[in-house]
């Protein structure tokens, strides 16, 4: 039944980041966008990586979802998580498949049969990772849409990291995949040592005294 668990997880998130990126690039704009691959490799050669966006996609407005809570903007990050490092397509992709090794060696060698939330949270993180990674082969780049809290800006004029925003990322359900996974597995480990600790304490506690 473990496999199941992370299977299920894994086809459901990458078949739903893929489908939601089709959706949003087909209707957050006036026209549809397509993604060209040759097109942005183009750009990227031609011009700063960051400037796809402004380069592929037609000026649009957002299309609020919930106001100061969640738009919808296209844009194309040529980079990783929150457009970190541009133009380094052929790292991320390798730094994507040991990482995706990574969780499957955790599944198989971390995990009981019982951790069922485990299981899913590896998938998840499997899933999400492959919805990614399919944009960098097939796009040259990975399509975002979601902007949560869009115009919302610190308190009292403090900056972060060079913004007022609170949050200026614009992201993708694969990289939401990406975050739940990692804080169910946090949580599987956090209870797991918890119970550790506790089993070593009561057999300690059950030892004879000299």
């Amino acid at each position: 039944m473990a496999w199941v668990y992370l299977l299920v997880a894994c086809v459901l998130a990458l078949a739903t980041d893929l489908a939601s990126k089709e959706i949003a690039f087909r209707t957050v704009s006036d026209a549809p966008v397509p993604v060209v691959r040759e097109e942005v490799l183009r750009v990227k050669r031609d011009i700063d990586p960051r400037a796809i966006t402004q380069e592929l996609i037609p000026k649009h407005e957002p299309v609020t979802v919930i106001p100061s809570v969640l738009d919808f903007q296209l844009v194309l990050n040529p980079g990783a998580v929150f457009g970190s490092g541009p133009g380094q397509r052929g790292f991320f992709i390798g730094f994507t498949v040991i990482a995706l090794g990574f969780a499957l060696a955790m599944f198989a060698k971390w995990t009981l049969a019982q951790d069922r939330w485990a299981h899913a949270g590896i998938g998840l993180l499997v899933g999400g990772g492959l919805g990614n990674l399919y944009d960098r082969l097939f796009h040259a780049c990975v399509r975002d849409f979601i902007h949560p809290l869009p115009g919302v800006k610190w308190p009292f004029g403090w900056r972060f990291m060079g913004t007022d925003e609170v949050w200026p990322y614009v992201s993708n359900l694969a990289d939401l995949y990406l975050l739940i996974g990692i804080g169910i597995l946090l949580v599987h480990l956090y209870r797991r040592d918890k119970a550790e600790a506790e089993r070593a304490r009561q057999a300690a506690s059950a030892k004879p005294q000299a």
